[in-house]
């Protein structure tokens, strides 16, 4: 391994692999490494599919190596911190690496351990997650084994990762329970942290017509705060008028979508928004590039570009970024001028054969790609995510061709 790289790819998951392959697409002679420790890729908008029993989650994982560019070096260790003052981040082994440009596509953090009683009780006593690989499976075994009751599923204030998820299992699971003739015998609740199902006025009320269908309670500024998981309670803080008081919820299955921010080596680097308790990627949203170093851009998760924590923002903000860091690198100056709008998507099942396929913009514009109603659900749309899409993920978007 060498200590210096003309380009540093800090992270090899969707946004970054799809960088690296774009940029040696363009230029095969560029000097490129991927630092990323797992040996493992998954594909995590199949896991929602997973919790709802329809997809195998042995199809959502692959092996790293099969997707670092043949030209690009594979360092296979994490990131541990950073010295953009010197063009160096220090490794989780301790090594030292120098680079010219950096791309920083680190992912988020999953911060169980903010909910107390989480982590002790996830995987068991009726508390799921689809937001893990070790866990998504098991949302369907407690879905299965559901036979009428209480479900609750839950959303953090915070931002996270496919914002619309929480959403996705709940309808998934409404229909199930309603094929199995159990929904009447069932009491759905959907806690967020959020003011409203989601930020789009149009898509917002579509979903509330989707809920009011599958007769879900909702409970708007609602933050999961404990599980007890032996005695299958759930404490919520809610604010109503202002004032925030703590409601205890029994349930039978409840499924979690945790807190969510930039992992800890981000976080607490030179990086990072300041006085940001999520410690997002401190970048200008549009052109990807950091606000304080020039040399350094990121995308993805952990960049400060807002709600648009998505692969289908990724997709979009790939190019960009391709873009400006080989006009600097060309140009040899600070200028970047290619520009991402915000773009994002959210592709939310409401059912088995059906989707809602929401785009949008920063400014909660609807940004569509077909010329189709985006409101309204669709049998098309649920086979574009389920088999177009992972192909398309695999084939052609990993590979920088897409």
């Amino acid at each position: 391994m060498k200590s210096h790289y003309q380009i540093l790819i800090v992270g090899g998951g969707n946004a970054g692999l799809s960088v690296a392959g774009q940029l040696l697409n363009r230029n095969p002679s560029l000097d490129i490494a991927i630092l990323e420790p797992s040996d493992r890729h998954y594909y995590q908008p199949g896991w929602t599919l997973v919790g709802g029993g329809t997809f195998d989650i042995n199809n959502t994982v692959r092996a790293e190596a099969d997707f670092i560019p043949d030209q690009a070096e594979w360092i296979q260790d994490s990131a541990a911190g950073f010295k953009p003052d010197n063009n160096m981040v220090i490794t989780g082994s301790g090594k030292e690496i120098l680079y010219d440009f950096m791309v920083v596509c680190a992912g988020i953090q999953l911060d169980w351990s903010l909910i107390k009683g989480l982590p002790e009780t996830l995987g068991r006593n009726g508390v799921c997650s689809n937001y893990s690989f070790d866990t998504a499976s098991y949302t369907y075994e407690c879905l299965r084994n559901f036979k009428g009751g209480k479900a609750l599923f839950t959303q953090p204030s915070s931002l996270i990762k496919c914002g619309a998820a929480p959403q996705k299992i709940m309808y998934l699971a409404a229909d199930n329970l309603r094929k199995r003739g159990l929904l009447r015998d069932s009491e759905i609740t959907f806690y967020t942290g959020k003011p409203g199902l989601l930020r789009v006025p149009e898509i917002n009320r579509a979903l509330l017509d989707i809920a009011g269908r599958y007769g879900i309670h909702l409970s708007f500024r609602s933050e999961l705060v404990e599980i007890r998981g032996e005695s299958k309670e759930a404490v919520f803080a809610i604010t109503k008028d202002e004032s925030t008081e703590q409601k205890t919820v029994p349930y039978d299955m409840i499924h979690v979508a945790p807190p969510m921010s930039a992992p800890d080596f981000i976080k607490d680097s030179p990086l990072a928004l300041k006085d940001d308790p999520q410690g997002w990627v401190d970048i200008d949203g549009e052109t990807l590039q950091h606000n304080q170093f020039s040399n350094i851009f990121s995308l993805g998760d952990v960049a400060s570009t807002g709600d648009t924590k998505t692969g289908a923002a990724v997709h979009k903000q790939a190019p960009v970024l391709v873009s400006n860091l080989l006009a600097v690198l060309k140009n040899k100056t600070s200028s970047a001028v290619t520009k991402y709008d915000g773009y994002t998507a959210c592709p939310i099942t409401t059912g088995y054969g059906s989707l809602l396929l929401a785009e949008f913009d920063h400014n909660n514009t609807l940004m569509p790609t077909f010329p189709l109603d985006p409101t309204k659900e669709r049998y098309s749309m649920w086979l574009l995510i389920k088999y177009a899409m992972p192909w398309l993920y695999w084939n052609r978007i990993l590979r920088g061709k897409s």
